[in-house]
């Protein structure tokens, strides 16, 4: 008669004890990375569609020769939402059934912040709003001509901070129509002369 001997397969608590430390060493560093991309993320892409908006206005102007505006969908607030419509009847604001929608974006995150200067600033006018004339040229709704248009969009909680730059992003508008968008390097980068990143 011959005796099987058996062998024990598995883990020891020891190996098992070692691989839930490494296990919890690589969660404690992917996980901030994790939300840096996430939160990153969330800011190119406001950045890309209010980008994406503003250019789609441009071309509309110029191909119906006509006015085309980039609005809040909701008062005077840009993360509302985006409307970008033809203005039909020259009266400066969105008239449903009138005026032609081209495109409108849904509501940006709570904690993004777009602010705006001159006629694209919500604190200046009723409702901010960019507008392209027929030539492509951004102007006021009068007519007039308008400067360079700079629109600022960033993270609320990151206002303050040493990481307040990495989390901004500027959209600027030429007075001519051009548009580009760059992450600022600083304060005073107001016109995109840092580092361009799409035009």
């Amino acid at each position: 008669m011959t005796c099987k001997k058996f062998r024990q397969t598995g883990f020891t608590l020891i190996e098992l004890m070692i691989t839930l430390v490494i296990g919890g060493i690589l969660a404690m560093v992917a996980i901030p990375s994790m939300l840096t991309y996430k939160r990153n993320a969330e800011l190119v892409s406001a950045s890309n569609m209010l980008f994406s908006a503003i250019n789609t206005a441009r071309g509309e102007a110029m191909k119906r020769n006509a006015n085309a505006l980039v609005m809040p969908a909701v008062g005077n607030n840009w993360i509302s939402g985006i409307v970008v419509f033809v203005d039909i009847n020259r009266n400066g604001t969105f008239d449903t059934g009138t005026d032609v929608t081209v495109q409108t974006q849904a509501a940006l995150p709570a904690n993004l912040q777009v602010i705006g200067n001159n006629v694209a600033d919500p604190l200046a006018v009723t409702t901010p709003y960019i507008m392209f004339g027929a030539s492509g040229f951004t102007q006021w709704k009068s007519g007039d001509p308008v400067g360079n248009l700079t629109l600022t969009i960033r993270r609320t909680d990151a206002v303050g901070t040493s990481d307040e730059f990495n989390q901004t992003r500027r959209i600027v508008i030429s007075r001519t129509g051009r548009v580009r968008s760059c992450k600022p390097l600083n304060a005073t980068d107001n016109t995109c002369s840092g580092t361009l990143s799409s035009e």
